[in-house]
């Protein structure tokens, strides 16, 4: 319950910060509270939403919405049933998904013999826990994601692999997870009444793959989409991380995005990080994990939104609680840090400007 109250204190501490920063510093724009939360990816989740993936570009000219996995927009379609605004819908699917999640990362936290309840504020108080609150599948992710992996923690495979299934249909990196979670196994159980469970996952991304066939007549439509939406192909790291360099002293670059290419090179080192820590704690599948949601991300072509994907990495969250608790400056450190990040990225995305 602790974990629930922090989450849900923090949900209402965005809530004052953005009515209080709309009056106070953006009242120009003369929209109503909730318009400021339907930019970016809310927009085209709820388009998928409303029209589905085959009469959506009928409505809104943009082809490359099966880069969008359907897990989010199946969720936001049920729960508009009864909230007649997209956005308002986004934001309650994201508020109870952030419960869920943080809710069983500190059930993980402490069987990993970490602080649950530093877990949980360190990821609420994240940089970038804008993303955990709006209408995209970042928290919808995380709460499959998280009680998957500590379903497995715990011995229970057969809900293991159902949850991180569902997190296929979510996002690209429940991809990612499957294989860890293959990983977790093999180091850790081995128990073979889970084999007939453990390619869930795997089953569940072929059917998505299989749709997007039977949509497009491509197999990987969304990864081609990817491509020709947003220019991602795949590349070595070195350059990658050199055009994203050189994309950061671009002439005329807004200092929203000049600070995202900055953060994201920040966020990539912290993911090595991650992946070294977990190495040497022997903890294998979080390792793989991590490492390949770095690995994809690091190897596109010019760096682009991992600032959210560590809201994903909850093995992060887990390691910054434990070194909390060994060493308190590293919390207070880091509050002191990261608070102001995250009000800053919570008005800047409330103003329709961009934030990672």
């Amino acid at each position: 319950m602790t974990a629930l109250r922090t989450w849900l204190a923090t949900r209402v501490a965005l809530v004052v910060l953005v009515l209080a920063g709309t009056r106070q510093v953006f009242s120009g724009r003369g929209e109503g509270w909730l318009a400021g939360w339907d930019s970016w990816d809310v927009t085209l989740f709820g388009k998928i939403a409303r029209y589905g993936y085959d009469g959506y570009p009928q409505h809104y000219p943009d082809k490359d919405v099966v880069a969008f996995f359907p897990g989010f927009p199946l969720v936001l379609r049920v729960v508009h049933l009864v909230v007649p605004s997209w956005t308002a819908a986004g934001l309650l699917v994201s508020l109870v998904a952030g419960a869920v999640a943080v809710v069983y990362l500190s059930r993980l936290a402490e069987l990993e013999g970490s602080d649950g309840q530093r877990a949980v504020l360190l990821l609420a108080l994240s940089p970038y826990a804008v993303f955990l609150a709006v209408g995209y599948s970042e928290a919808l992710f995380l709460a499959f994601a998280v009680p998957g992996w500590y379903a497995a923690r715990r011995g229970r495979w057969e809900a293991a692999s159902l949850l991180v299934g569902a997190a296929c249909l979510v996002r690209i990196s429940g991809l990612f997870l499957a294989i860890g979670l293959l990983v977790l196994w093999a180091t850790t159980s081995r128990e073979r009444r889970a084999l007939a469970w453990l390619p869930v996952p795997f089953v569940a991304l072929l059917g998505w793959f299989a749709y997007l066939k039977h949509l497009t007549g491509d197999w990987l439509a969304w990864q081609h989409a990817q491509a020709e939406g947003w220019g991602r192909h795949f590349t070595d790291p070195w350059t990658s991380l050199r055009a994203t360099w050189d994309a950061a002293h671009s002439a005329g670059l807004s200092a929203e995005f000049r600070w995202s290419y900055y953060a994201q090179i920040v966020c990539v080192a912290a993911g090595l990080v991650v992946v070294g820590v977990s190495l040497v704690r022997k903890e294998w599948g979080e390792a793989v994990y991590v490492g390949l949601s770095l690995g994809a991300l690091a190897t596109s072509t010019v760096y682009l939104s991992i600032e959210r994907a560590t809201q994903l990495w909850f093995p992060l969250w887990v390691m910054l609680a434990r070194a909390a608790a060994a060493r308190p400056w590293v919390q207070w450190g880091y509050v002191v840090l990261a608070t102001p990040l995250m009000v800053a990225g919570v008005l800047t995305f409330h103003d329709g400007r961009w934030v990672g």
